[in-house]
């Protein structure tokens, strides 16, 4: 290939020097990002997305993320970022300095989240190799997956494809080849999922929402009240399951055994094996109108909390409504 057909197809500035083929080992393929595909709007969205999602989700840790390229490359951000997403501890420590530390950390936390996304190494489109070496469409893949996977809700950009050039060194010289990564799904209005009225409150009406929690709360102390239990903050109360749990025993007559969660529960899993069993039972008996996500509910996500309690709220005081009507006289 003619050097200056190389900088034409990578769009690289005169100055700026195209990859040596003594930089790739025989058979060796990298990518590259021509300026064009970086500058796309929809790709930039994405990163916009995404960035602030996770600085939302590690502002509890101070945690800044500025740069996908720069601040994932060693594993640490990501360390915590799944660690809060799937409310568990990883064995891996913390602060790895060296290059080799890095890597190994790197390899437990993506060991991690390939069993949690229920993919082998093979299927994944990330590696070791490409997040530790700044791949931004691997960091890409990955955020986007633990995004769909924990936070289904998020908004991205939809149907984001960005142009790739892939460059491979051949016993001829360097083969390079023009492709198309697709980073999102195409979606269309029918394949989104539908709102519910908590969408339409938050985004309509938030100065309703006081009004509506204050509603449940109400409700829900009222059922409580013979446990000798109440609820005055409902957005923290029932991050651990256990008040819900206690909640729908009541309303659903269910009887749960200690032994089938934590009355005291001591960690996020054990917080999380809470809710997963309560949001079985609302759903067996099709009480969640909508999908609701565990991790957040532990997460302490107001919208998702709603949700829950609202199915509960809706039958059984419509049952109230309907006991309380006059009857006819009786023969």
């Amino acid at each position: 290939m003619e050097l200056e057909s190389l900088y034409d197809l990578l769009q690289l500035p005169k100055g700026v020097e195209p990859p040596a083929e003594e930089m790739l080992s025989q058979g060796g393929k990298k990518r590259y990002l021509p300026p064009t595909s970086r500058k796309d709007p929809k790709f930039e969205e994405l990163q916009k997305v995404l960035m602030e999602w996770m600085n939302t989700t590690l502002l509890p840790e101070h945690i800044v993320v500025r740069s996908l390229e720069e601040d994932m490359f060693d594993g640490l951000i990501l360390h915590h970022l799944f660690q809060r997403l799937a409310a568990l501890k990883l064995e891996a420590e913390d602060i790895a300095l060296t290059a080799a530390s890095q890597k190994h950390k790197l390899a437990v936390v993506l060991e991690a989240v390939n069993r949690s996304l229920q993919l082998e190494e093979r299927q994944a489109k990330w590696s070791v190799e490409t997040i530790f070496n700044k791949d931004l469409l691997s960091t890409l893949h990955l955020l986007v997956a633990l995004a769909k996977r924990f936070q289904p809700n998020l908004s991205l950009p939809t149907n984001v494809q960005v142009e790739v050039i892939t460059i491979e060194s051949t016993k001829s010289g360097l083969k390079s080849e023009k492709l198309v990564e697709q980073l999102t799904e195409y979606s269309t209005d029918k394949d989104q999922p539908p709102k519910d009225v908590f969408d339409e409150l938050f985004k309509l009406a938030p100065e309703k929402v006081n009004a509506v929690k204050e509603a449940i709360v109400n409700f829900v102390n009222q059922k409580l009240d013979r446990l000798g239990l109440s609820v005055q903050n409902l957005d923290t109360q029932f991050a651990d399951g256990v008040i819900l749990l206690l909640l729908i025993g009541q309303l659903e007559g269910f009887f749960l055994h200690l032994k089938e969660f934590y009355l005291t529960p001591n960690s996020p899993a054990e917080m999380l094996h809470n809710v997963t069993l309560a949001l079985e039972l609302l759903k067996d008996e099709g009480l969640l109108s909508c999908p609701v996500s565990p991790e957040d509910i532990v997460n302490k996500d107001a919208k998702s909390t709603l949700r829950v309690l609202y199915g509960l709220f809706c039958k059984h005081t419509q049952r109230a409504h309907r006991d309380s009507m006059p009857r006819g006289a009786p023969n």
